[in-house]
């Protein structure tokens, strides 16, 4: 008789970083908080998970990150001025956005040892349960959440899930990347995974895009693993030690929409593009004045 897997209530966002590629704007506010249309990055990737059916939302913060907690949390001075000035609209969507009491924690991660120290950092908030991962830099795209493709894909496989994305062969020593049994399926399972291969050596042409289900013994690798590459504790070092040393499986889910890395600025530049031009009640003027700027711009050729 197959056990059916546990449930997964929990996600995990690693919200720590520095944001130094981002120097001036993050100098004074965290680069989660920076926005796409008129979202902050951080609440793109929660939608994401509340969407895929996520409960409990355990943020792993650092200095000056005082103001996602906030941005999480009830505005009553704002609610009640917006009440006053009858902005019903934008009354129901703070609402709307807004966790439910109880269903959000806040940890600090003191040092910049890396993500899987951040990961490590949420243990006694995730507990014994399997949880999810979604790293906030990465915004995916696409009618269905990523993470809800791969909470489908869980209930049937249990164990281990890695988000994935094809890349250009050319560009696989640039990402983490796993090696599969059938590169071309949905689903398939993982043999190995590397960190940035040398060029040509790359297991399959496969990177991990920032969505991750993870069982909880992943903490007690990290809290015994060694630094990695950058002097860091590297998480997919955690990962490949669970995947040689036990039973449990790992499993890579293709993701099929458009990756957006808004750790960089070409990345958080195109994210405004993508999301404006599909966002209700602004998307068809703001096509025309992108249309306008090429063609005065003389950019079509």
């Amino acid at each position: 008789m197959t056990t059916k897997p546990r449930r997964i209530r929990k996600a995990v966002f690693p919200v720590a970083g520095l944001g130094t590629r981002f120097l001036p704007a993050t100098k004074a506010m965290p680069k989660e908080m920076l926005t796409v249309v008129d979202r902050p990055v951080i609440q793109h990737v929660v939608d994401e998970a509340r969407a895929a059916g996520i409960e409990h939302f355990v943020f792993v913060t650092g200095r000056n990150k005082g103001v996602i907690e906030d941005h999480f949390d009830k505005q009553f001075e704002l609610e009640r001025t917006l009440a006053e000035r009858g902005k019903e609209k934008e009354l129901d969507s703070l609402r709307r956005d807004l966790p439910g009491a109880g269903q959000t924690s806040f940890t600090r991660q003191q040092s910049a040892n890396g993500l899987g120290h951040a990961v490590w950092c949420a243990r006694d908030l995730v507990g014994n349960e399997p949880f999810a991962l979604l790293l906030p830099d990465m915004l995916h795209f696409s009618e269905r959440p990523c993470l809800a493709d791969m909470m489908d894909a869980y209930s049937e496989t249990g164990g281990n899930l890695i988000g994935v994305k094809a890349v250009p062969e050319d560009q696989t020593q640039n990402y983490g990347i796993v090696g599969v049994e059938d590169p071309s399926d949905q689903v398939s399972k993982i043999h190995t995974m590397v960190e940035k291969p040398k060029r040509g050596t790359a297991p399959s042409n496969l990177h991990i895009t920032g969505r991750y289900i993870l069982q909880p013994e992943i903490f007690g690798l990290l809290e015994k693993q060694k630094p990695g590459a950058g002097n860091e504790i590297q998480l997919t070092d955690a990962m490949l030690g669970l995947l040689e040393q036990s039973e449990q499986t790992f499993h890579a889910v293709r993701f099929d929409g458009d990756l957006y890395d808004c750790g960089s600025k070409l990345g958080f530049l195109m994210a405004n593009v993508a999301y404006g031009l599909t966002r209700d009640g602004l998307g068809d003027e703001f096509r025309e004045e992108l249309k306008s700027y090429i063609d005065r711009e003389g950019l079509t050729g």
